[in-house]
C-alpha cells in the first residue's frame, strides 16, 4: 500500500520514539509524508535513533526531545520547540509508558506511582500541551497507546492495566470533551507484539503465547504502527473515542 501522501505537510509528535512500537510509527509517519518530532526518556537514546533514521532516510524532517513527561514544564516547552521548528501539531502519539510484573506482595507504592505519573499524567500533560495548539489550528489527532491487560488485567504487576484502563478513560472522555474543537482523540490496545521485551523471552515460551491467539502468532511493531497511521490519517476522520485492539483476538 503506497501510504507516501497520508500525512503530506503534517507534523507529529510520538513519545516513546526511540524504539519498539514508537519507533515503528516514526518510520510509518515519515514513510508518510510527515514531519517528526519524537521524544525519548533519555538524550543518549534519542540522539541514538535520530541517527539511525538520518542513515535510512537521508530527507527525513525529524528532530528529537527528551523531557521528563511527568513535568508539565518540561513537556510545554518541549511542544514550543516543535512548534517554533515545525510550524504546527498536528498529530500527538502517547506511546511512552513503563511496565513493572511484580505481585501486590511485593509492589512498592513509589514503584505504583512512578509507573501512574508517566502512563496516566504524561498523557494528560501531552494532551493538554498538544490540545492548546491544536484547537488554535482547527483540529487535530491524539492516539494513546493502551494494551489489551487494560480490557483482561494481568497475572501480576497491577499498576500497568490500571495506568492503561485509565487511558482508556482519558480516552473517551476527551474525545467527547474536545470534539468540538476538530480534536479525534483514540486508542490503540496492542496484544502480545514483537518488541525488545518479546525478543528477550525464550522462543518456546513465544511460541507457547503464539498458540493461544486465533491468527496463530505474535504481533509485528510495524502492524501497531499502521493502526496508529490509520488513526492518524484522514481515513478515519469519523473515527474518535475508540480503543482498537490490535491482538490478533488474542485469547486470555
Amino acid at each position: 500500500m503506497d501510504v507516501s501522501k497520508m500525512l503530506d505537510g503534517k507534523a507529529a509528535i510520538v513519545t516513546g520514539g526511540t524504539r519498539g512500537i514508537g519507533y515503528s510509527v516514526v518510520q510509518r509517519f515519515l514513510e508518510a509524508g510527515a514531519r517528526v518530532a519524537l521524544f525519548g526518556s533519555r538524550q543518549e537514546t534519542v540522539d541514538r535513533a535520530l541517527e539511525q533514521i538520518k542513515a535510512e532516510r537521508p530527507d527525513a524532517e525529524v528532530i528529537g526531545f527528551c523531557p521528563s513527561l511527568d513535568q508539565y514544564q518540561e513537556v510545554e516547552k518541549a511542544f514550543g520547540q516543535v512548534r517554533e521548528q515545525f510550524g504546527r501539531i498536528d498529530i500527538l502519539v502517547n506511546n511512552a509508558g513503563i511496565s513493572a510484573r511484580e505481585s501486590l506482595y511485593d509492589y512498592q507504592p513509589e514503584d505504583f506511582e512512578k509507573i501512574m505519573r508517566l502512563n496516566v499524567t504524561g498523557v494528560f500533560h501531552c494532551t493538554k500541551a498538544a490540545a492548546l495548539t491544536m484547537k488554535e489550528q482547527g483540529g487535530g489527532s491524539v492516539i494513546n497507546m493502551s494494551s489489551m491487560v487494560s480490557i483482561y488485567g494481568q497475572p501480576a504487576g497491577c499498576g500497568y492495566p490500571a495506568s492503561k484502563y485509565a487511558v482508556n478513560g482519558l480516552t473517551k472522555s476527551l474525545a467527547r470533551e474536545l470534539g468540538k474543537d476538530q480534536i479525534r482523540v483514540n486508542a490503540v490496545a496492542p496484544g502480545v507484539t514483537r518488541t525488545d521485551m518479546v525478543a528477550a523471552l525464550p522462543e518456546e515460551l513465544v511460541q507457547k503465547m503464539a498458540a493461544t491467539i486465533p491468527l496463530g502468532r505474535i504481533g509485528e511493531p510495524e502492524e501497531v504502527a499502521d493502526a496508529v497511521l490509520f488513526l492518524a490519517s484522514d481515513l478515519s476522520s469519523y473515527v474518535t473515542g475508540t480503543v482498537l485492539s490490535v491482538d490478533g483476538a488474542t485469547q486470555v
